[in-house]
C-alpha cells in the first residue's frame, strides 16, 4: 500500500489532504508539532498514524522518517504543509521573527524532504510543497512569510531538475485565501470582502479544494508533472496589479 507523509495535518489544509489520501486507499503519517491535537483527529482516518514531530528540529524529522518507515516501509509521497505566519510591518519584523518563519516554512520543508529522499529514491513517488501565493506576487506585511513561500518554490525547482533521474517529481501548490478556521477568525468582514472583489471567482477556496490538487500532484495522474508550481486561487494570482474597481461589468473603460 503506498504511504503518504503529510506535516502539518493536525488541521485545515494537511488534514483535509490526509483524509483525501485515505480516500483513495493510501496509508497516512500524519505529522505535525501539536501532538494532542493529531492524536485527536489520527484516529478518524482509515490507514492514518499520528506522529509529532517539529519539523525545524533536523533529529526529530531524523526520528520521524525512520519511525514511519519501520511502520510502513515506504513512502511514496512527502506534503510539506506545515508552515507559520508571522504578519506586521517590514521595519517592525526583527530577526527573530524573520527566523522563526524560516525555521519552519523553509528549513522544515528542507528538512523533511532531504530525509524522505533516500525512501522515495526507492520506488519513485513525489514531493508536493505548499507554498502560497504570497510567494508569486509581493503584499504587504508579509516579508517573512512571503520570503519563505518564494524560496519554497525554487527549492521545489531544485528538487525537480536533480531528483527525476530517480523517478522522483516535485510540484508546488500555491494556495490563494482559504476559508479555513484560523482565517475566518481574523479576517474581518471589510477583508472578506476586499478578497473577494479581488479574486475573479469571486470566493475564498475550501480545505478540500486545495486538498484535491496536492493528492492530484502526489499521485500517478500526474506522472509525468514535475518542477510546477499550481496556484489553486481562484484566479487571484492572474490579475496581477488589475484594480478590482476597474474590472468593470460594461462600459468604456478606456
Amino acid at each position: 500500500m503506498k504511504t503518504a507523509l503529510v506535516t502539518g495535518a493536525a488541521r485545515g489544509i494537511g488534514l483535509a489532504t490526509a483524509r483525501l489520501f485515505a480516500a483513495e486507499g493510501w496509508q497516512v503519517a500524519l505529522v505535525d508539532c501539536d501532538g494532542a491535537e493529531l492524536e485527536a483527529v489520527a484516529p478518524g482516518i482509515t490507514g492514518g498514524f499520528a506522529v509529532t514531530c517539529d519539523i525545524a528540529d533536523p533529529d526529530q524529522v531524523a526520528a520521524t522518517v525512520a519511525a514511519v518507515l519501520k511502520r510502513t516501509g515506504r513512502i511514496d509521497a512527502v506534503v510539506n504543509n506545515a508552515g507559520i505566519a508571522d504578519f506586521g510591518p517590514i521595519e517592525a519584523t526583527g530577526f527573530d521573527r524573520w527566523r522563526a518563519v524560516m525555521a519552519v516554512n523553509l528549513d522544515g520543508t528542507f528538512l523533511v524532504s532531504q530525509a524522505c529522499i533516500p525512501a522515495l529514491k526507492r520506488q519513485g513517488g513525489a514531493i508536493v510543497n505548499i507554498a502560497s501565493i504570497s510567494g508569486l506576487r509581493a503584499s504587504t506585511l508579509r516579508v517573512a512569510y512571503g520570503t519563505s513561500k518564494a524560496a519554497v518554490i525554487h527549492l521545489t525547482r531544485q528538487q525537480a531538475a536533480e531528483l527525476g533521474e530517480y523517478g522522483i517529481r516535485a510540484n508546488c501548490v500555491a494556495p490563494g485565501p482559504v476559508r479555513t478556521k484560523l482565517a475566518m477568525a481574523v479576517h474581518s468582514p471589510e477583508i472578506i470582502a476586499a478578497y473577494h472583489d479581488a479574486i475573479p471567482l469571486n470566493r475564498y477556496g475550501t480545505e478540500d479544494e486545495l486538498a484535491q490538487a496536492i493528492v492530484f500532484l502526489a499521485g500517478d495522474r500526474a506522472s509525468y508533472v514535475t518542477g510546477q508550481v499550481l496556484a489553486v486561487d481562484g484566479g487571484f494570482e492572474s490579475t496581477g496589479v488589475g484594480l478590482p474597481a476597474l474590472r468593470a461589468r460594461g462600459g468604456d473603460q478606456s
